[in-house]
């Protein structure tokens, strides 16, 4: 049979120890740091879905400008002739 190791042995001790005194505004202060951090979280989400709404109408009036998908014309270089 192995010795318990070192580590396991400390674990044991603090939790049969006396346990550490709880605040009593603990619950508290953890519901209004939830309510901080999930309001951050939503104005990020809002803000990242607003920047690809703002990308996405970006685009859609360049290419409504720019036309990319039509052949250029001819004029734009001069033919080849001579080669």
């Amino acid at each position: 049979m192995t010795p318990p190791d070192r580590k396991e042995l400390d674990v044991r001790r603090m939790l049969a120890g006396p346990l550490p005194a709880v605040p009593a505004d603990l619950a508290s202060r953890a519901a209004a740091r939830g309510g901080v951090l999930r309001r951050r979280r939503r104005a990020l989400r809002r803000l990242g879905w607003w920047l690809l709404l703002t990308a996405a109408v970006a685009f859609l009036v360049w290419a409504s400008l720019a036309r990319p998908w039509v052949v250029p014309s001819e004029s734009v270089a001069p033919p080849l002739e001579g080669w």
